[in-house]
């Protein structure tokens, strides 16, 4: 009976993150054919992505990050049925993610020399610069994206975000096979033909989901007849002052997976690309978390709005259990198919590099046994975080999530990550050690503040 007031909450939930889940499943899914198609070319080829990559990683955390601040705004508005402050939030939002958007793909595109001093097998770099110059101008359509998705998420309008994601992602298969390959009278450009596919697909997925709000009647006035550029101080301030320590904790983890890709090229080109393998696989599971977390955001938000901190609590719980639920479920595939699962990536009937690819799989399965573990841990952590920016509390998670990365997970990958210790083993082993002490230190935030907001109100 106890457990009924939680699992009764769970359509409703999966209704509003399903559509989430999926199209955060798209963007990885951009990801993961480029890594399937792109590793049929070669583990140089595939390590070449993974490098090329882990600087779009930090950039794309940064401005996802920040963007999340419009839909707890935007919620609490919906829920006061407050228009005025919708749009606000939303032109304010559209306007900080476009300038976040140019400055981020300033930062990549001008960060590239730094791939020759970082240590890296140089047939690897030299494959990656050509296919991140395009990659990076991506970042200013993707981060536009992000202020519409978080809008219409924030609306409770979680499926037309998917839609985009969905055509973005029909586009980036046609356009890689066509580009990659060099089918249909088109020149084979190889990993740049990837990079061409990303950035087309991403051009067509913000107009499409401006297209779908413009005709929806809720929506239609709030994201037409903008003036972009006259804007309120006091309401920059505001989206700053969430989003940016919203951006550093999702930065404070997507930098320990970027670490993680660095460090696996110390070892060489085949843990580099069996690091990414595992971590492609790993970022598919953690987007159905993320689209729960969405939804804990949204409903924490409306709750928020309504004053109404009990039921803001209860449905908090329901969330966390539904996920965690789905988290141990993952674990258990990955740990059946830890063996099957990386042969996706390579081509093992390739008589030259079966040595390699031989390799990569070996590899691979083994992180994926870790990876198996930390499905838990990574489901609550991001869970939790997303009830906390739905109650506009950033502050104190961001400092956990420093701690939780930083000062734990990253040494000891440093350390365990070594030749001489128990190399790409040993960098996941630190992962999961900053994964499980994030979780931790969230959840007992989330449950002091919650019981703290109740005891108030009642006094």
């Amino acid at each position: 009976m106890i457990l009924s007031k939680y699992t009764s909450e769970f359509k409703y939930n999966w209704q509003l993150a399903a559509p989430v889940m999926l199209g955060m499943l798209g963007h990885t899914l951009v990801s993961f054919v480029d890594n399937i198609m792109v590793g049929q070319l070669g583990t140089a080829e595939l390590a070449a992505v993974s490098l090329g990559n882990s600087f779009m990683f930090i950039a794309m955390s940064l401005g996802i990050g920040f963007s999340t601040a419009i839909t707890p705004l935007t919620a609490e508005a919906d829920a006061s049925n407050d228009s005025k402050q919708a749009k606000a939030t939303f032109k304010h939002g559209l306007f900080l993610c476009t300038a976040l958007g140019i400055l981020m793909f300033l930062m990549v595109f001008f960060s590239k020399p730094l791939l020759y001093f970082m240590k890296q097998p140089t047939e690897v770099v030299e494959l990656a610069i050509p296919y991140l110059n395009l990659v990076a101008f991506s970042l200013i359509p993707l981060i536009v994206f992000q202020a519409f998705k978080q809008f219409s998420d924030g609306m409770s309008m979680t499926k037309y975000p998917m839609y985009a994601t969905v055509l973005a992602n029909l586009v980036n298969v046609l356009l890689n096979y066509i580009l990659i390959f060099g089918k249909f009278g088109f020149p084979a450009l190889g990993i740049v033909g990837a990079a061409y596919g990303t950035l087309v697909s991403r051009l067509i997925m913000v107009v499409y989901l401006w297209w779908l709000l413009a005709k929806k009647e809720k929506t239609k006035k709030l994201v037409t007849n903008i003036k972009l550029f006259v804007l309120d101080t006091l309401m920059i301030r505001k989206i700053i002052n969430l989003g940016a320590p919203s951006a550093l904790q999702m930065f404070f983890e997507v930098a320990i997976f970027t670490a993680a890709i660095w460090l696996s090229g110390l070892l060489g080109k085949n843990p580099q690309a069996a690091n990414q393998i595992a971590l492609n696989l790993g970022s598919m599971t953690f987007m159905i978390a993320m689209g729960l977390s969405v939804a804990a955001m949204v409903r924490v938000g409306n709750q928020k709005g309504l004053q109404n901190f009990k039921e803001l609590r209860r449905i908090s719980f329901s969330i966390f259990l539904l996920g965690l639920v789905l988290a141990v479920i993952f674990a258990v595939i990955f740990l059946l198919f830890n063996n099957s699962l990386p042969k996706l990536y390579v081509d093992l009937n390739d008589a030259v590099n079966f040595a390699d690819n031989t390799e990569v799989v070996t590899i691979a399965a083994k992180l994926l046994i870790i990876a198996a573990i930390f499905q838990i841990s990574d489901s609550i952590q991001v869970m939790v975080l997303g009830a906390l920016r739905g109650l506009q509390d950033v502050k104190i998670p961001t400092i956990i999530t420093f701690i939780a990365y930083w000062v734990i997970g990253f040494p000891i990958s440093y350390f365990l990550g070594t030749e001489e210790m128990y190399g790409s083993m040993g960098i996941w082993i630190g992962l999961l050690a900053g994964l499980t002490s994030a979780s931790i230190l969230l959840y007992i935030r989330f449950n002091w503040l919650t019981l703290k907001l109740i005891e108030t109100k009642e006094k």
